[in-house]
């Protein structure tokens, strides 16, 4: 009896690990093909830029192609679900940014839950936005903006990269914290928002600076002052928004993410190789270019960064009544 139940426990024992030794296994031969990397709005703007920066190391250094795709709309909403109804087996990962945060208060009725169904991988990158004007625009400083704002109510035309996107809030909580009616004009992301922008289509927006850092050095948008708390040291003589709005105060982020039920192995793959492109010195000036640092770290700490800014803007838009239509 002995010998058998001996060989029984072995047996079961075996048998236990051989789901641990796959799982070990499937993360060790990943990624065995191209994985789709979901962007969730127009190329041209901060997650296309950052998408292909990342998306670029990982193919270089897992030896497979990780794929842009573009899935623009509804604030990022529509990118998000498709990732979040793609299998959990790393060949669909989400690049994250905060309009996913926002839009977990803004929208009441989405067919998932940002929270519970996209597992976080690693953060990427953080950063100011600029308040900028098209050089036409004759408000040449942000008291001389409110102050035309409020002299000409509903005239003041605001380009704005969707509902839920960064420069969506960052322009309501201007409005409300300055006192002005300022009309938002709405697009697919913030590539075609600043395509309007240069061509004077639009007066004002708030862009990452990645994305409309280019255009201020090449004097085709005109800053009138950051979202950050503090200067930026790349424009040292842009204010800050706060200097003059008591109180704002708003930054971009984006970082990876997955489906949720996604091999912890694989996760921990992504996020080692991403923290590795993060300490890349190369990587590290182009942030600094981009004016932004990266966010590194182990999965945990993406996940308690992102609960985190969920709590603080779903506060925000609450008190500030702001709708996603």
């Amino acid at each position: 009896m002995n010998l058998i139940r001996r060989k029984f426990l072995e047996l079961a024992a075996g048998a236990g690990a051989l789901p641990a030794a796959a799982r070990l296994a499937r993360a060790q031969a990943y990624p065995s093909r191209p994985v789709h990397l979901i962007s969730t709005y127009a190329p041209g703007g901060i997650n296309d830029l950052f998408a292909r920066l990342i998306g670029q190391w990982l193919s270089q250094h897992l030896g497979q192609q990780f794929i842009v795709d573009n899935r623009s709309g509804a604030g990022g909403t529509i990118g998000t679900e498709a990732v979040v109804r793609s299998a959990p087996d790393g060949y669909t990962l989400l690049l994250v940014d905060t309009s996913n945060t926002f839009n977990v208060t803004l929208y009441e009725h989405l067919n998932f839950n940002f929270i519970r169904d996209i597992a976080p991988v690693a953060g990427i990158f953080r950063g100011a936005s600029l308040l900028v004007r098209h050089p036409s625009f004759p408000a040449a400083s942000v008291p001389e903006l409110i102050s035309y704002a409020k002299a000409n109510p509903g005239k003041v035309t605001m380009a704005s990269a969707g509902i839920g996107s960064i420069p969506h809030v960052a322009g309501e909580l201007f409005k409300i914290l300055a006192g002005v009616d300022i009309v938002q004009v709405q697009y697919r992301g913030s590539g075609p928002a600043l395509v309007d922008m240069l061509g004077g289509q639009t007066q004002v927006t708030f862009a990452t600076v990645p994305s409309s850092i280019e255009y201020v050095r090449a004097g085709r948008l005109l800053p009138l002052a950051v979202t950050s708390a503090r200067r930026l040291d790349i424009l040292p003589d842009v204010p800050t928004v706060s200097e003059f709005v008591r109180g704002y105060e708003i930054t971009a982020w984006t970082g990876l993410g997955a489906p949720k039920g996604t091999p912890a192995g694989i996760i921990d793959r992504l996020n080692k190789e991403t923290n590795a492109a993060l300490a890349d010195a190369k990587m590290k000036a182009r942030f600094a270019e981009l004016g932004g640092v990266a966010i590194p770290g182990p999965p945990a700490d993406f996940a308690r960064f992102i609960a985190g800014e969920a709590e603080r803007w779903g506060k925000v838009i609450r008190t500030a009544n702001i709708k996603p239509e």
